[in-house]
């Protein structure tokens, strides 16, 4: 699948929304808040999330095969059925059009699950591959692999890829990021606390049983995995944290080929770059981390071929653990998964290769599938709550106290330029020259990576082109994208028990509502606002009024720093910052939305609750979820969001509209005082 080049596109990640059928007995809209899904034995004014979720969340255990489960996962199974059931047809067309939408899903999809032919060829597919590593005799030709295994989607030494310039969204540069790691963060790398120590020690009995499966002897497998942790953690230590990370100024940097030879001459970026077909496409590169840099430089000096070699060959079976035969694929999932996560067991192969499907094969899935289950009525419908959640964010800046004219009227013209994306492209990605046969998985793979490599590498120098989407239109989830300035809402989102537009308005906006503000807000948090209406990274606000959103923000990261998983481990509330300011801003304007429409002005009850009630039970319910301890345990280090409980009842105790609705008073464990409550738009 192409890389992902940073800016990262900020999502609304793991959803989770209950929206089902109402015990309304008043002939009201017929979905909105179930009963049954509450736990009235927990106050409202206690903890709201456990009190919105707790009956669904007793009534809704984790199956084996989830790290977590919440009604964003009950949607994404679902999806995952109707995909297969696409599959399945498009792999009885024998006779389908080479090509066509039908041919590419049917005939890949068929070819993932002949493990009949997947289990005879047991490592085969990568044997000539480690075998050409064997035969390396210098650093040319270790550079060389370095290059092409880039370019089949890992990133041994450095992580390289194509995008918009941060600074100049009109064109697509090459960029090179730190990179060459196995887990999933520096911290795991470098932390000594019990568990990260758990995890490096599993890490090196993963990597022996990697190498003893494809053939080597248990003591050889030992000595390489030492020698793939102690490259790995000299890379950590020079690798940026994720905090550090969210500064986008700090990870921008214009260089030149022999800027490059400057920080790493070892690398020899002109051979390095033709390799990966990118010579003459550029003037200049972006570089996210120089110090990195010249770490490598270092390690490429003092480590030695045949180490650099048994790198190499780690990173050959890390990206093709999980697609060769069964052994690999348990070996694979017991550490990534179990050891990682705490998942119980590994998801039927239908689910793992329906996934892989529309990884690879996206947009041609994706045709199918909106042809399919998406209405006309839920795009409008879509529409429409953004057209409602926009206008209401223009009235918000226009009053805002703290924001002076200036940076008034430039936020104006960027919310008023922002590109919304509904349902599926206008444009579909023509996958021509992709050959996709059924006789081979691997083969399959090798040549959906390659032409997504050059469909990537092939964008620099040429117009950007601001009508694609970086997700398919299956996908659960939802983004915000600061360099094209754009939210995106897939198909995957915009449909029931998500999204109904025959919902109650109360629950429908205080869940896709919000979220939709959510996206919104990502272009005025702490890492968005740093982009232009164009979506060029620069400084468009005046110094004073920076400094007021700072100490806003400030706020915010105290609050969520004081909140703890697992009893011991804390929020980091610098790197959630981003998405608590959109969880904030996203349930603020979705609220004020929500009271311009004839049911939010009202004042009837459906059972037993207010309009103002129903609305904030329906922001809760998207949240709904468990999850097992290590996934929770491991979300700390890796993602930018805040565990579901908090982003429930960190953002509502900043809400005073929220304390009208359900009574908080000083005292209550939902109450915080007015002058600490956070509020930036």
């Amino acid at each position: 699948m192409q890389k992902l080049i940073s800016p990262v596109a900020a999502c609304i990640f793991a959803i989770s929304f209950m929206q089902t059928a109402c015990t309304n007995s008043e002939g009201k809209k017929g979905v909105g808040v179930n009963i049954a899904d509450l736990d009235t034995t927990v106050s409202s004014r206690k903890d709201f999330f456990h009190y919105a979720n707790g009956g669904w969340m007793n009534a809704n255990p984790i199956p084996g095969d989830q790290i977590r489960w919440g009604s964003f996962s009950i949607l994404s199974e679902g999806n995952k059925k109707n995909l297969l059931q696409i599959a399945n047809d498009a792999a009885q067309k024998k006779e389908a059009k080479k090509g066509s939408p039908e041919q590419l899903v049917g005939d890949f999809f068929f070819s993932a699950m002949d493990t009949v032919g997947i289990e005879k060829q047991g490592a085969t597919p990568i044997k000539g591959d480690m075998e050409s590593i064997d035969k390396i005799t210098d650093m040319k030709g270790l550079l060389a692999m370095v290059a092409k295994m880039q370019m089949w989607n890992a990133s041994p030494m450095f992580n390289f890829g194509a995008g918009q310039d941060p600074k100049n969204s009109e064109v697509v540069v090459p960029q090179i990021y730190q990179g060459g790691l196995s887990l999933p963060d520096r911290d795991y790398y470098i932390k000594t606390d019990g568990r990260s120590a758990m995890i490096r020690e599993e890490f090196l009995k993963h990597v022996t049983n990697m190498f003893k499966l494809y053939g080597l002897s248990e003591a050889d497998g030992k000595k390489y995995a030492g020698v793939v942790m102690r490259i790995e953690t000299d890379l950590a230590k020079a690798s940026m944290t994720r905090v550090e990370q969210r500064d986008p100024f700090k990870t921008y940097h214009k260089v030149t080929v022999a800027e490059l030879d400057a920080l790493t001459p070892s690398l020899k970026w002109a051979d390095m770059l033709d390799g990966l077909q990118v010579k003459g496409k550029y003037d200049y590169l972006v570089l996210g981390q120089p110090d990195f840099l010249k770490e490598l430089e270092h390690q490429l000096k003092s480590t030695s071929l045949n180490d650099w070699k048994i790198y190499l060959k780690w990173n050959m079976l890390n990206l093709a653990g999980n697609i060769l035969s069964n052994d690999f694929v348990m070996e694979d999932f017991h550490f990534n998964n179990q050891v990682m996560s705490g998942q119980k067991q590994i998801q039927d192969r239908w689910k793992r290769m329906i996934q892989m499907t529309d990884g690879f094969l996206g947009h041609a899935m994706g045709q199918l599938y909106v042809a399919k289950y998406f209405p006309p009525e839920a795009k409008k419908k879509a529409d429409e709550l953004v057209s409602n959640l926009m206008a209401v964010y223009q009235d918000r800046i226009s009053r805002l106290d703290w924001m002076s004219a200036e940076t008034k009227k430039k936020a104006t013209e960027k919310l008023n330029t922002i590109m919304r994306k509904i349902g599926y492209p206008d444009k579909w990605k023509d996958y021509a020259g992709l050959d996709v046969t059924r006789d081979s998985f691997f083969k399959n793979i090798l040549n959906a990576t390659a032409w997504n490599y050059d469909y990537m590498i092939k964008k620099v120098g040429q117009p950007v082109d601001r009508t694609e989407w970086g997700m398919t239109p299956p996908t659960v989830n939802a983004y915000y994208n600061p360099s094209l300035n754009e939210i995106v809402f897939p198909a995957g989102i915009l449909q029931p028990p998500f999204f109904d537009p025959k919902a109650d308005d109360a629950v429908n906006y205080g869940g896709i509502g919000a979220v939709i503000g959510h996206e919104m807000t990502h272009g005025f948090d702490d890492e968005g606002r740093n982009y232009d209406s164009k979506g060029n990274l620069t400084n468009w606000w005046t110094s004073e009024d920076s400094s007021k959103f700072d100490a806003k923000a400030k706020m915010i990261i105290n609050q969520y720093s004081k909140f703890t998983v697992l009893d011991t481990l804390h929020v980091n509330g610098e790197l959630t910052l981003g998405e608590n300011i959109a969880d904030l801003g996203g349930i603020t304007i979705a609220y004020e939305a929500f009271k311009r429409t004839e049911e939010g002005k009202s004042t009837e009850k459906i059972d037993g609750f207010t309009p103002d009630q129903r609305f904030f039970l329906g922001f809760a319910r998207i949240w709904a979820s468990n999850i097992r301890p290590e996934e929770a345990a491991r979300r700390i280090i890796v993602d930018p969001h805040s565990p579901a409980q908090y982003r429930v009842n960190g953002s509502l105790s900043n809400i005073a509209e929220f304390y009208s609705a359900f009574g908080i008073k000083e005292g209550d464990a939902m109450y915080r005082p007015e002058n600490e409550r956070a509020k930036i738009w």
